[in-house]
């Protein structure tokens, strides 16, 4: 390489076709001692760009070469090339998201302490490196981020970094971060899945139980119900009493956990006395819990909301339909043991609607018949069509044999084209067999 610069400098800053230099193949290989010698010629190569947008420290750092990329960012900083140092790639990811990405904590500080202004770009996921530290668990890193007083702290779908203490159920680094930045928390698509980390922010700010979603007025009960979280949603009610519970829409936290089936959830809030009145709340259908565990055909569900003591099984929706009916519109589930049994249940918290619950057992009776019907006339249909096909499939192998007889035919002279078997017992059965199968093969296709 020094031979080469001699006679013509230029040449190290010649690239490959995918634009690679001399000092971003040597940096992805890690070979250092090559690079301080091209350093040495040629300084500029520390600002050159590939094909995919890197510089040589984006991709010492990508291949993995920590020590490398530590000696490529002190050339970068004694030199004053902040932009080499900034740089991001085609996805927007400049060192310190790679850093963060790659595993390589160590390196990161070291880039944040060199470069603080690293902590302010986005990838084009809209991710931060602050996001992608909460990510990992990496607490120095996010701690020396949030010293930076604007490091960006979005993630991919929405999510900030606080929404990634809560996947992560990091309560320590929730309340870092809730400390430093407590507008974050208002930040929609929250979701109360970590009860520690809840606990951190409402008592951070009891308010941020109350907020609701702008789009659908969902909020923190709901999600709990929706994944049957009753610790979670313990939590909430013990730092807000009156905390929402229902949507815009008025499907309330008891309609989500009898949508979704969360039985435990569902003798949660029948079991609180502040609770009580949802039992029996309608949403914008008109249809109770009761409506949607009947449809749902689950007898646990259905039983645990008839013995609640406030339970008003005579309530009918918009369409005037009472909450038996809705067994009507289950043709899955019709006249199985589900259905008797939650046909059964309503019939004993209702008798005067017996005659109703008759014309339902009848009614699931009728449809039970047709589907049955249906389904013998399709497998007729299909026996049928594949009795066919056989039918002229044997038909035409009969009738191949009849011209292909078993010994040949005679080539003696008074008995030319006989056939040479023809006085055989043998001979005969199978020509009458033959005979009477392509006959047979024939005239069951054409019935068919």
């Amino acid at each position: 390489m020094k031979q080469l610069a001699q006679h013509d400098p230029t040449v190290l800053l010649g690239t490959s076709p995918k634009g690679n230099t001399c000092l971003h193949i040597s940096s992805t290989h890690g070979h250092q001692g090559f690079c301080m010698d091209a350093l040495a010629l040629n300084r500029s190569l520390l600002s050159a760009v590939n094909a995919d947008g890197e510089t040589p420290l984006l991709t010492a750092v990508t291949s993995g070469h920590t020590s490398l990329a530590s000696f490529l960012l002190k050339w970068c900083r004694d030199l004053q090339l902040s932009e080499a140092i900034l740089k991001q790639d085609n996805k927007g990811c400049n060192a310190l998201h790679h850093a963060i990405r790659g595993g390589f904590e160590e390196l990161s500080l070291e880039l944040v302490a060199a470069e603080p202004a690293l902590s302010k770009a986005v990838s084009q996921e809209k991710e931060s490196p602050m996001f992608m530290a909460v990510m990992r668990n990496y607490a120095l890193v996010v701690e020396k981020l949030l010293e930076i007083p604007d490091s960006a702290h979005g993630g991919a779908c929405g999510w900030n970094a606080l929404h990634a203490t809560v996947r992560n159920n990091n309560p320590a680094m929730a309340k870092k971060i809730v400390e430093r930045r407590p507008w974050l928390a208002r930040e929609e698509d929250q979701d109360p899945d970590m009860v520690d980390v809840l606990r951190v922010l409402l008592e951070h700010d009891r308010s941020l139980g109350y907020i609701v979603n702008s789009d659908n007025g969902n909020n923190l009960l709901n999600c709990a119900a929706y994944r049957g979280h009753i610790e979670a949603a313990r939590e909430l009610l013990k730092h807000c009493p009156d905390a929402p519970y229902s949507r815009s829409n008025g499907f309330t936290c008891l309609h989500q956990a009898v949508f979704r089936e969360k039985t435990e959830f569902i003798k949660f809030v029948l079991g609180l006395p502040q609770l009580r009145k949802l039992v029996n709340m309608r949403d914008s259908n008109g249809d109770t819990p009761l409506h949607l565990a009947v449809k749902k055909c689950n007898p646990e569900m259905v039983a645990i909301l008839l013995r609640h003591q406030a339970i008003d099984v005579t309530i009918i929706n918009n369409k005037a339909i009472p909450a038996t009916w809705k067994l009507s519109s289950d043709d899955n589930n019709a006249k199985t043991i589900n259905w008797n049994e939650v046909s059964m249940l309503m019939l004993k918290a209702d008798p005067k609607n017996a005659p109703s619950i008759y014309n339902l057992h009848k009614e699931a009776k009728e449809k039970v018949t047709n589907l049955t019907r249906k389904d013998i006339k399709s497998l007729t249909q299909t026996y049928t069509e594949n009795t066919s096909l056989v039918a002229i499939l044997l038909a035409t192998i009969t009738f191949a044999a009849a011209f292909t007889l078993p010994g040949g035919y005679s080539t003696d002279a008074g008995a030319e084209g006989l056939p040479i078997m023809a006085r055989k017992a043998a001979f005969q059965a199978f020509l009458i067999s033959d005979t009477l199968a392509m006959c047979s093969s024939l005239l069951l296709s054409y019935v068919s």
